[in-house]
């Protein structure tokens, strides 16, 4: 069977919106970066594998060390789409994944419920993501989990591309509960950018 051609080839991080910029997150903003992540937990706990306890409980130094490595790392980002007030409407990352050679993926999409929707930066936050994976993480294929009861993410990483590899993984805060990976197969069609 051949490989679906992604719908949409995410490249380069997209232009400022009239709304909202999308960017890279700085060092300094582990503050934004917690409220953020534990607004996400409360809202959609499902679509992460930690629970806003556990985060909640994280002490201020591994916030700032998360910021500054999603900041400054070679091979590891945290892009997020702020509102022209400064505030945060949402994130995405792309990062190796530890434990699988070969294989990158976008992890934290999340975007608040008030900017979600077509018009809003989470197609543009997983672009920035799939961007910087294609430029600055050496690996052969592209990722994400997604949550077996989330059919909306599903269809909305369908929309950018994505595909079901058939591999599902137990959710890990339940077990019972089942992880799907989706795959990006235009990943390296593009080959890899420069910057």
């Amino acid at each position: 069977m051949t490989e679906p051609t992604p719908a949409r080839r995410p490249a380069e991080p997209p232009a400022d919106r009239p709304d909202y910029r999308v960017r890279r997150i700085e060092a300094g903003e582990w503050r934004e970066l917690r409220a953020l992540r534990l607004e996400a937990l409360t809202d959609t706990p499902t679509a992460f594998s930690t629970s806003r306890a556990a985060d909640e409980a994280l002490p201020d130094g591994a916030w700032q060390a998360q910021a500054a490595a999603a900041a400054t790392g070679a091979s590891t980002a945290l892009f997020v789409a702020v509102g022209r007030d400064g505030s945060w409407l949402g994130m995405a990352g792309a990062a190796p994944v530890p434990d699988v050679p070969d294989h990158a993926h976008v992890y934290s999409v999340y975007v608040t419920p008030a900017h979600r929707g077509r018009s809003g930066p989470a197609a543009d936050l997983v672009t920035a993501a799939v961007g910087f994976a294609r430029a600055r993480i050496d690996v052969g294929h592209l990722t994400l989990g997604v949550h077996e009861a989330n059919a909306r993410a599903q269809s909305f990483y369908h929309r950018l591309g994505f595909v079901p590899t058939g591999l599902e993984v137990p959710y890990p805060l339940d077990p019972a509960e089942r992880l799907r990976i989706l795959g990006y197969p235009g990943f390296r069609a593009q080959g890899r950018s420069t910057e």
